[in-house]
């Protein structure tokens, strides 16, 4: 299982940003990630759509 390793990795990065961030930040750090998330797949999908096109 190839991506195993990544979910090792984010899980170890979400364990260690909630023992140093307060309830208020992470809920800001996990609103702010979500949009960056929704964005790269908006700008993924038209790339996608433009080469498509062509």
């Amino acid at each position: 299982m190839p991506d195993c390793t990544n979910l090792y990795f984010l899980s170890t990065v979400a364990c260690q940003l909630s023992e140093c961030m307060s309830g208020e930040e992470l809920e800001k750090l996990t609103s702010d990630l979500l949009v960056l998330g929704y964005m790269l797949e908006n700008i993924t999908a038209r790339k996608k759509s433009c080469e498509d096109s062509r």
